[in-house]
């Protein structure tokens, strides 16, 4: 029901609870209510853009005194319900089994790798001490928010991850609805712009990250020979306007472009012996088009084509249980364009269905991390087991 909290919690487990109340204060009220009294290590939100995002700070703040919380807008979250919108929702881990610190990086603008590195490093040996209480045999993993519109991704993961060495990155872009207007990070009990938050979570659980894709390579290919690269902006492809070339090759008679297009349609480009897609954001007026991920003049571009998601993501399941066992949580970064996609090929709700049944929580973004890599379309993520 709008306007009341929805849970699911396990008894000693991993905290989740979700609200669509339209005032922050009435909202963190519910979920602060059906998280109970439990000792929490720290949190994550994930936001719907609507609220009010000073009004929401001083909400989340009332009731996470003392406590590690970072987050972020989205373009959709994932609930209780599968795909969910126009909601508040927050993670908690209870203090029983994990340690949570982080560090904000609130000017991305004027990112400094050799001072990052550095502050990533101290994050890190401060993680590894706080966590010892958690016993002899303890995982890390790094949970990374960074502002979806600041073209500072790539930079940001690479060099973070780097710093990290062994601790494995996951994370998801904000994200704001598809407006393309402005996004925010929530660290330090307020929200910034232009601003990454890296939070370490420490447990005595088994943890697993993961990515996967719904796309394979098709036999269509484009070479980009003209980009603005700073801005993401592909403004030709095989010597020809780049939106009429792209629609050429991946579309037939009396389509046009647009985000399910280009969700349908991503481009894939192969590195490291892998294909990943570089997923197109808009169809420019002038004729361009505008990427989500880091492009330049030179790269070939393969056309994907759809594989069965379904099928696909129950043997990811399948494949986490090997890893973890017994699942507890799986905090989700899922590329809005794939919830475009399952509208648009009419199996969101068996995607829905799917997400619940296996304890799928998080948001859509407009990009994912994984490891060093900022990658698009993909379903990205850390599982918990119990």
């Amino acid at each position: 029901m709008r306007g009341k909290a929805t849970t699911d919690i396990l008894k000693a487990g991993i905290g989740f609870a979700s609200s669509h109340a339209d005032d922050p204060f009435e909202a963190m009220a519910e979920l602060g209510e059906t998280l109970g009294a439990q000792p929490l290590a720290g949190a994550m939100i994930f936001c719907s853009h609507r609220y009010d995002r000073d009004r929401l700070a001083r909400a989340i703040n009332r009731h996470s005194e003392g406590m590690t919380v970072i987050g972020c807008t989205s373009s959709g979250e994932l609930t209780g319900n599968g795909y969910d919108s126009d909601s508040l929702t927050i993670i908690g881990f209870p203090a029983d089994s994990f340690r949570m610190t982080s560090h904000c990086f609130d000017d991305i603008d004027n990112f400094d790798p050799q001072a990052a590195r550095e502050q990533v490093r101290a994050l890190a040996a401060r993680a590894e001490r706080d966590s010892r209480a958690l016993g002899e045999s303890v995982n890390h993993v790094a949970l990374f928010l960074v502002d979806g519109l600041s073209h500072r991704e790539e930079l940001l993961t690479m060099t973070i991850q780097d710093a990290l060495g062994d601790i494995p990155l996951i994370g998801g872009s904000s994200g704001d609805d598809l407006a393309f207007r402005q996004t925010a990070i929530f660290d330090g009990g307020r929200f910034h712009a232009r601003a990454a938050v890296i939070a370490i979570l420490s447990t005595s659980r088994a943890i697993h990250v993961f990515k996967a894709q719904h796309y394979r390579p098709g036999d269509r290919k484009m070479v980009i020979t003209g980009a603005n690269s700073p801005e993401r902006i592909v403004t030709e492809i095989n010597a020809e306007p780049a939106a009429a070339e792209y629609l050429r090759l991946a579309g037939h008679a009396g389509e046009a472009l647009g985000t399910a297009f280009f969700a349908a349609h991503p481009p894939m480009v192969r590195a490291g012996g892998e294909y990943h897609v570089r997923s197109i954001q808009s169809a420019n007026p002038d004729g361009s088009l505008s990427f989500y991920c880091a492009i330049d003049e030179g790269i070939v571009l393969t056309i994907g084509e759809p594989v069965d998601r379904i099928a696909g993501m129950e043997a990811l399941f399948q494949d986490i249980d090997v890893h973890v066992g017994e699942v507890d949580r799986i905090i989700a970064f899922d590329c809005v364009l794939n919830r475009i996609d399952a509208e648009q090929r009419q199996i969101s709700r068996d995607v829905s269905a799917l997400y619940a049944r296996h304890r799928v929580v998080g948001f859509n973004t407009y990009g994912e991390q994984y490891h060093a890599l900022h990658v698009n379309q993909t379903f990205s993520g850390l599982a918990i087991g119990k």
